[in-house]
């Protein structure tokens, strides 16, 4: 009887410093593989599992910003990078987001870098403009993706309806392979420029992006007030030799609402802490500070981040 009562407190002991010992996990939503979110959610967790004691840190493959409002309304992920646009009608119940399902859960901790609406195609493919895609066949990306409801405004307010074009879901990798097989003719590409999976495309083939026109720009910074007009420079891809106009939107790092105060205040910590780790884990071209992590955000911040700004004498909207 001893022995045994000895085997069961030796576990017991065991169990109990188990549980003291393990970190609370906190997963990051992340989308594709190859996209941009996907690399600084990488660099971001393996800098916040050295940096934020007690929790551990691990990024989670998700189909984009709109899945990454859904998972985080219900509880699957904690931290989770999502377009501000979306973001905003989310969050307010406008726009494709008029059901309110996944209007609370979440908080704003920063804007963090300008995504461009990117739309590739192979350079022999004598597609020149918008209007060239009508009849071909198009990724519009992965549902759920933030790709999706960008490719979906820049084609309405084109004119291009569903009956003129073969529209595609495909990740942004998947959507790479099948342009190089001519499988595609084209595929949008919402992202942080340079995108490793579109400058990898371009080594590989000879390949354009299209600029949109003034009118469609012009219709869609009037109906998306977060939207804004964006130039992709000469040579930021291989054999891309002139300046690509498009539009560009914020990509913002959002957080459950229910995680602590003192843990949001150390991620927004860490964010700053570490702005030359991004620069040079990630190819994005970043300018993050406290002063630009407050742009183009209109929904409130959570309270740890605000506590955090605060310290740098600035002022966010907690509710």
């Amino acid at each position: 009887m001893k022995k045994i009562l000895c085997i069961l407190l030796s576990c017991l002991a065991v169990f109990m410093t188990g549980c003291g010992g393990h970190n609370k996990n906190i997963r990051f939503g992340a989308a594709d593989i190859g996209g941009m979110y996907y690399e600084f959610a990488g660099a971001f967790t393996q800098l916040a599992n050295k940096d934020i004691e007690g929790y551990s840190f691990e990024t989670k493959t998700t189909a984009g910003s709109v899945a990454n409002l859904r998972l985080i309304s219900d509880g699957y992920i904690e931290l989770a990078i999502v377009q501000a646009d979306l973001l905003s009608d989310a969050y307010n119940g406008t726009g494709a987001f008029s059901d309110k399902k996944y209007q609370k859960g979440y908080k704003a901790v920063a804007s963090l870098y300008t995504e461009g609406c990117q739309i590739v195609v192979r350079k022999d493919s004598g597609i020149e403009n918008i209007d060239d895609l009508i009849n071909k066949k198009v990724s519009i990306g992965a549902g759920e993706s933030g790709t999706e409801k960008n490719a979906e405004q820049i084609l309405k307010m084109s004119g291009i309806t569903d009956e003129l074009i073969t529209k595609v879901n495909m990740d942004y990798t998947e959507a790479a392979k099948e342009l190089e097989a001519g499988e595609i003719d084209a595929f949008f590409c919402t992202a942080g420029t340079c995108t490793g999976v579109i400058e990898h495309l371009a080594k590989q083939c000879d390949i354009d992006l299209i600029s949109l026109d003034d009118k469609c720009i012009d219709k869609i910074l009037s109906a998306y007030k977060l939207c804004e007009k964006y130039v992709i420079p000469a040579g930021t891809y291989t054999g891309i030799d002139h300046d690509v106009v498009t539009i560009g939107v914020k990509a913002v790092l959002i957080a459950e609402s229910s995680l602590s105060d003192d843990l949001v205040e150390a991620v927004t910590r860490t964010l700053f802490n570490h702005i030359s780790d991004f620069q040079y884990s990630t190819s994005l071209d970043i300018v993050l500070n406290s002063e630009n992590a407050v742009k183009g955000v209109d929904i409130p911040f959570h309270k740890g981040a605000a506590r955090y700004y605060s310290g740098q004498g600035i002022n966010v909207l907690t509710e």
